[in-house]
């Protein structure tokens, strides 16, 4: 079985496959201090829940746009799995056509993902959405390329700001405000920061297909996809796993070679 490993800025995630059927699928706090033993100890246990342990899995992918937690995650794989983890940015590795954009390598490694992802997944060219710590507008191509994006601050990240720049503003969470105008400080905050990225969201899709000149389908992924779904009718599909299948498919990709 494969372990597929996105490492994130605020989590990692860690799923489970069997050819291309996800068994599971667990997430964790990125933290740079957590050693290869400690995940080991922490994935034993899940694995457990669902009957399996470390010795099912023979083969593992990892994308991660933190440098500091890959040392312990190859560690794992190379300690508790005994296998050695394709990495997503390595060169030699197989994605596809090329991103056309001017610094390839500066291409995050989940962008690469939902790329290969989106593109086995839907017809023509992709918006793909992703809200994360940022949220990327990634472009892929019909040919299936990485063809630009456009990155803004992620909603969680826009509110968390708010509170550590203003004295008197509190910490809120993210929620759908019923109305748009606040009658109190946490809904002003609230209505702000969802009813704002409704509108940078649809506009920033409206303008991005409006440059490219071509049909494309939006389909949104990560784990604010969902809040915000009903109020952007421009958002054509949800895919919660699209990172993670990429990972899967490049590593089937790749483990023919």
């Amino acid at each position: 079985m494969l372990l597929a490993i996105d490492a994130g800025n605020t989590n990692i995630v860690f799923a489970l496959y069997e050819g291309e059927t996800m068994r599971a699928q667990w997430r964790a706090v990125t933290q740079s201090s957590r050693t290869a033993d400690e995940y080991a100890v922490w994935l034993s246990q899940l694995l457990a829940l669902e009957g399996l342990s470390l010795a099912d899995l023979n083969a593992a992918i990892i994308a991660t746009v933190v440098p500091a937690v890959l040392f312990d995650l190859r560690d794992l794989c190379r300690k508790y799995l005994k296998t050695e983890p394709l990495l997503v940015g390595d060169p030699s590795l197989d994605l596809g056509p090329k991103p056309q954009v001017d610094r390839p390598e500066t291409v995050g490694a989940d962008r690469l993902c939902n790329t290969v992802a989106a593109h086995e997944r839907y017809k023509g060219a992709v918006i793909v959405v992703d809200f994360g710590t940022a949220t990327n507008f990634d472009i892929v191509s019909e040919e299936g390329a990485f063809d630009g994006s456009v990155i803004a601050p992620g909603a969680n990240l826009s509110i968390e700001a708010l509170h550590q720049a203003a004295a008197l503003l509190p910490r809120v969470a993210i929620h759908r405000a019923q109305k748009v105008i606040g009658r109190d400080t946490i809904s002003s905050m609230q209505s702000g920061v969802y009813w704002g990225y409704v509108g940078l969201i649809t506009g920033l899709i409206n303008g991005i297909k409006k440059e490219y000149g071509r049909p494309m389908t939006v389909v949104a992924t990560g784990g604010l996809a969902h809040l915000f779904r009903p109020d952007i009718p421009a958002i054509d599909h949800i895919d919660p796993d699209l990172t993670m299948r990429g990972l899967m498919l490049i590593h089937a990709r790749n483990a023919k070679h």
